[in-house]
């Protein structure tokens, strides 16, 4: 299980946007918002990992193989820099983590039996609902 990653340079590319929220005027005025572009394909990633950080990615995925991560709510660029490097990181660290495999399990003969009183029950209810006889 890995626990820490360090992201390639080469693989990231930022852009510096105005940001919309708390800071006044200074907002106006600073573009302290961070947009970070990932190529996926430049981090080397085995193909399982791959294919869940994908899936863990959902919308931030584009076609080109990037994720976008849009970091907006500290007022200075370098605190969104590094608050869209970190979800970044957990990400893919998440990524890393295979999911826990399932273990089959028998049904206990308490739990077989309660399924089929339910299942006899419900086939009186549906037995009573014949037709109508208006004699």
């Amino acid at each position: 299980m890995i626990t820490e990653y360090a992201l390639p340079e080469h693989a990231l590319s930022e852009t510096f946007l105005a940001a919309t929220g708390p800071g006044g005027q200074n907002v106006n005025k600073v573009a302290t918002a961070v947009q970070l572009r990932v190529n996926v394909y430049a981090l080397r990633l085995l193909p399982h990992v791959f294919a869940r950080l994908k899936q863990l990615a959902g919308s931030k995925w584009t076609n080109e193989g990037e994720i976008i991560i849009n970091a907006k709510s500290h007022r200075t660029q370098e605190a969104n820099r590094a608050d869209a490097r970190a979800r970044l990181t957990e990400l893919i660290i998440k990524a890393h983590q295979a999911p826990a495999k399932r273990i089959q399990t028998k049904p206990t003969r308490t739990g077989k039996e309660k399924r089929l009183e339910g299942k006899a029950i419900r086939g009186e209810v549906k037995k009573a609902r014949g037709r109508v006889d208006f004699d």
